[in-house]
């Protein structure tokens, strides 16, 4: 496969600066809608758990039989993975009683286990291949799983660590600059630092996610979490329309062999 044909095959958006600020948006809906189906409406996480993992099967499915990359639809992925995500971690950190380090250590695995079954059936996991539907549903599974991971880790910086809100916020940030750095002044893998930078916003979007809706005492600021969901809900979408939504290979596509 050569360069031009993965790009022309592909499914993904072009990894730019605004898919970046459109990832964090779609991270804090996450946890803002997450928590407002399983907190405000007092569904319980297991609950919300289900509900949120249908919908995600319902918009993943129509994203895998699509034949072209159509942007609002690839977003609703994402968002429908971050949603399901703050549920599941929620569960398995309280409801499970493991707690966010338990949590983490399972999301992780969950995490390796994903890409090695992608690894061991495809022979390959990298993202500049995403060209059949059995990639994809790879893929999907694969963000779905680092998703919850993010925010199992954005709850134990935030809560277990002393940090606050606010303090984990600011860590995930510093890292992400790493990263950034990593990225332009380094050999390292561009693959390898794409999915560190996609599984650390989650933890970020968390993070501001309860620093927009926990009460006062707990260090937040008591924002309605359905009109704080709404008002980013808001937000992505005008970004989609905005930000130019071009298809594209993810980094690293000069990695790409036939």
């Amino acid at each position: 496969m050569t360069v031009r044909e993965a790009f022309s095959s592909s499914k993904v958006p072009a990894v730019t600066f605004g898919f970046w600020i459109i990832k964090i948006a779609a991270t804090t809906l996450g946890e803002t809608g997450g928590d407002a189906l399983s907190m405000s409406l007092q569904l319980g996480y297991a609950i919300s758990s289900v509900i949120f993992f249908a919908i995600f099967i319902a918009v993943v499915t129509v994203e895998i039989k699509s034949k072209v990359f159509h942007p609002l639809l690839y977003w609703a992925v994402i968002v429908a993975t971050t949603t399901t995500g703050t549920t599941m971690a929620d569960f398995a950190d309280r409801s499970l009683g493991v707690g966010y380090v338990g949590g983490s250590l399972i999301l992780f695995a969950a995490v390796l286990l994903s890409l090695a079954a992608w690894w061991f059936t495809i022979g390959s996991v990298s993202v500049n291949r995403i060209d059949s539907p059995k990639v994809e549903i790879f893929y999907w599974v694969t963000i779905l799983f680092s998703n919850t991971l993010g925010t199992a880790l954005g709850d134990f910086l935030a809560d277990s660590s002393g940090l606050g809100y606010e303090g984990g916020a600011l860590v995930f940030l510093v890292a992400l600059g790493m990263l950034a750095v990593a990225y332009y002044c380094t050999t390292l893998s561009h693959t390898l630092l794409f999915w560190a930078a996609f599984i650390l916003t989650r933890p970020l979007g968390a993070t501001m996610g309860d620093l927009l809706t926990k009460p006062h005492s707990d260090g937040g600021m008591n924002f309605s979490r359905f009109g704080s969901s709404s008002l980013i809900a808001v937000f992505i979408v005008v970004c989609i329309l905005l930000i130019p939504q071009r298809v594209g290979t993810h980094p690293g596509a000069h990695e790409v062999r036939g």
